[in-house]
């Protein structure tokens, strides 16, 4: 019997999204506790919805234990250095989770299609990253690859809706547009990608994300139920009394600079 695809009822979706991030929040204490080093490598086509997924699971974090890498494209200098060392300084210490919103991955998939790497260089990497991935591991650090797969005809459909929506078009760039007619090219770069890294050491994890809905609570339990933290017990925190008045007195208001109440200026607009 085939399953049922429909989109999640926003209900749903919201009690379940929200206990997922308490459960993120307990894995972000155990981490911290424990010192522990995550990573969590976000990979997709364009419009896949990598994006949004990071900015739930961080919406109750604290960013002084998870932070996002989004690096720009490499300097001149980074360009003559080993292709893996700038991913390896953002890198996580004891206690620290970090999310790469795209990685070291760039050259199997835009690099490699778009030309910006050599075919040695290309190959190179094919050969190198699983080595790499496999010291990250023997070190202690937990990974977890996700790869982000979205349809031909949602992509474009998400490409469009950008496009229409002046606060989402900065979203929307030329690279972006290639990967609509460059599309079978991606597809063929993904697939070679998959056979050299996906290792047993650290395995790719597919997210079907043309309901972004699902592809965030599926991502999210995922990587909760496969990280082994425990609750951390902490101490009870007691508000103290605040204390006897010692005689201070607020300057007067006409002393100091306050914003303008833009807020009143429209309450009061919206009642005429």
């Amino acid at each position: 019997m085939a399953k049922d695809r429909s989109r999640v009822p926003k209900k749903v979706y919201e009690a379940e999204l929200y206990r997922l991030q308490s459960e993120l929040v307990r894995l972000q204490e155990w981490v911290r506790a424990e010192g522990q080093r995550v990573v969590v490598v976000f990979e997709g086509r364009d419009a896949a919805g990598k994006g949004s997924t990071i900015k739930r699971v961080t919406e109750y974090l604290n960013p002084r234990v998870a932070r996002i890498a989004a690096l720009p494209a490499p300097s001149d200098r980074e360009r003559t250095q080993w292709y893996f060392q700038r991913y390896v300084a953002q890198l996580p210490a004891a206690g620290e989770i970090v999310l790469f919103d795209r990685s070291w991955y760039n050259r199997a998939g835009v690099e490699y299609v778009m030309g910006f790497c050599t075919p040695d260089e290309y190959h190179r990497f094919l050969h190198q990253c699983p080595i790499f991935e496999r010291m990250l591991v023997e070190d202690g650090i937990l990974l977890r690859k996700y790869w982000f797969s979205v349809s031909d005809a949602v992509q474009e459909e998400r490409f469009r809706s950008r496009l229409e929506d002046p606060m989402r078009r900065w979203k929307l760039s030329s690279m972006d547009l290639e990967s609509i007619t460059r599309w079978e090219d991606y597809s063929r770069a993904k697939d070679q990608m998959l056979v050299h890294t996906d290792i047993p050491e650290a395995p790719w994890w597919v997210v079907e994300s043309d309901d972004k809905r699902r592809s965030r609570l599926n991502m999210i339990h995922h990587l909760v139920s496969t990280v082994p933290y425990e609750e951390v017990h902490r101490e009870e925190i007691v508000i103290p009394e605040r204390p006897a008045t010692q005689g201070y007195v607020r300057p007067p208001r006409d002393t100091q600079r306050y914003v303008p109440d833009h807020v009143q200026e429209l309450l009061d607009g919206s009642s005429d």
